[in-house]
């Protein structure tokens, strides 16, 4: 069975985006070969990527583009399959892309198909919806040392209360943690 994992970089405040769409520059604090290499290693683990719509438009504009930069990154991020959750999106045009409607039961049944992991990057609300459900496996964030103040935060009033425990803490040298929980499941 897949596990559903949640990534995304956050400030230590909890931001995960300034006031301003796709201001992701704290990701910088924490950006270099140990991230790198730690991203390298989720996407070879990956067999699916899950995104909601305005994450995925956003990504699958970055990522087009940006194999000269990012590489081997750049090179993963497009040819793996990825699923973008919307209930009005029409056409997805990136590499392997599936549209689905109900985010909740497809990727719930998503999961009992196959063994490699499913990664929900950036997409909050979506988050937030899988969250309510249940579904993810583990949460993995990577804390930047940085106090946005303002902006889009991660984490909303309304999920559930949900006891985790720690699997591993990875300090890097940039100052960033990159953490790793799995709900306890009572």
């Amino acid at each position: 069975m897949r596990k559903l994992i949640m990534w995304n970089v956050i400030t230590l405040d909890g931001y995960f985006e300034g006031e301003k769409s796709w201001d992701l520059s704290f990701h910088a604090h924490v950006w270099g070969k140990e991230l790198e290499e730690f991203s390298l290693t989720q996407l070879k683990s990956a067999d699916m990527l899950v995104f909601g719509a305005s994450t995925y438009k956003g990504m699958a504009d970055y990522w087009t583009k940006a194999e000269a930069e990012e590489g081997e990154v750049a090179k993963f991020m497009n040819k793996i399959p990825k699923v973008v959750c919307s209930s009005t999106l029409k056409t997805a045009d990136w590499n392997h892309t599936a549209i689905v409607k109900d985010a909740v039961a497809e990727i719930s049944k998503l999961k009992q198909q196959g063994n490699g992991n499913i990664f929900v990057f950036g997409s909050s609300n979506l988050s937030q919806s899988f969250m309510k459900a249940g579904l993810f496996d583990e949460f993995r964030l990577c804390i930047a040392p940085v106090f946005l103040g303002n902006g889009r935060l991660l984490f909303h009033q309304g999920i559930p209360h949900q006891k985790l425990k720690l699997l591993e803490a990875l300090p890097l040298v940039t100052g960033g943690t990159v953490l790793r929980y799995t709900p306890v499941k009572d």
